[in-house]
């Protein structure tokens, strides 16, 4: 008799915490949090163009979009810094900022989801940048008449910002993006909800 009192306790126990893990749903944040960050490749890029202009574009049009894979360059392998990722895709950035000198336009476009991000990398491109000008392009506290005035009187070489702001710069011709040599995603990095910036939907 007390083996059988024995036997039916952790039973009942076992129960109980079936129970109660079922009653507990998996969220989206918890899945994305193990999963492990993958260097970004021009595939990834080329399947959301289609995604996203496939109900809106025939499938001539999209051919059009795709870019080659010669346009890209290799993606952060993840064990690089930014300055030192930068340095390896762009030896010969010194030559480049020399000969920029062109009002309304910027050499390198780095984008990025939020303005704190922006900031971030911008502190991060310190080995890289030298003395070269970058120019903040996100909404955050500045107005886009500001960036358009300091677009068009200076001389700038490297824009970090986000979409948003890029495009209204780029649709209002505060920008021009004739002599811009590189566009640098930042792919995985997260929010707070654990998005990557082409995860959101707006972007």
């Amino acid at each position: 008799q007390p083996t059988e009192c024995f036997l039916t306790q952790p039973e009942e126990k076992q129960e109980i915490t079936a129970k109660a893990k079922k009653r507990k749903k998996k969220k989206i944040s918890d899945i994305l949090e193990k999963s492990a960050p993958k260097p970004g490749v021009p595939k990834d890029l080329q399947d959301l163009l289609s995604q996203h202009f496939a109900t809106r574009r025939s499938v001539i049009e999209i051919e059009e979009l795709k870019l080659s894979d010669s346009c890209f360059l290799p993606a952060n392998d993840l064990t690089h810094s930014f300055s030192s990722y930068l340095k390896e895709i762009c030896p010969k950035w010194a030559k480049l900022r020399k000969n920029h000198k062109e009002t309304k336009s910027l050499v390198m476009l780095v984008i990025c989801s939020s303005a704190l991000r922006s900031l971030e990398l911008i502190k991060s491109m310190t080995a890289f940048k030298g003395d070269c000008r970058v120019l903040k392009l996100f909404a955050k506290h500045i107005k886009i008449k500001e960036q358009m005035t300091m677009l068009e009187k200076g001389v700038f070489h490297i824009g970090v910002g986000t979409p948003g702001r890029i495009k209204a710069l780029v649709e209002q011709d505060g920008l021009c993006l004739n002599s811009t040599k590189y566009v640098i995603l930042d792919w995985n990095w997260r929010d707070q909800k654990l998005r990557r910036m082409m995860d959101i939907p707006e972007v």
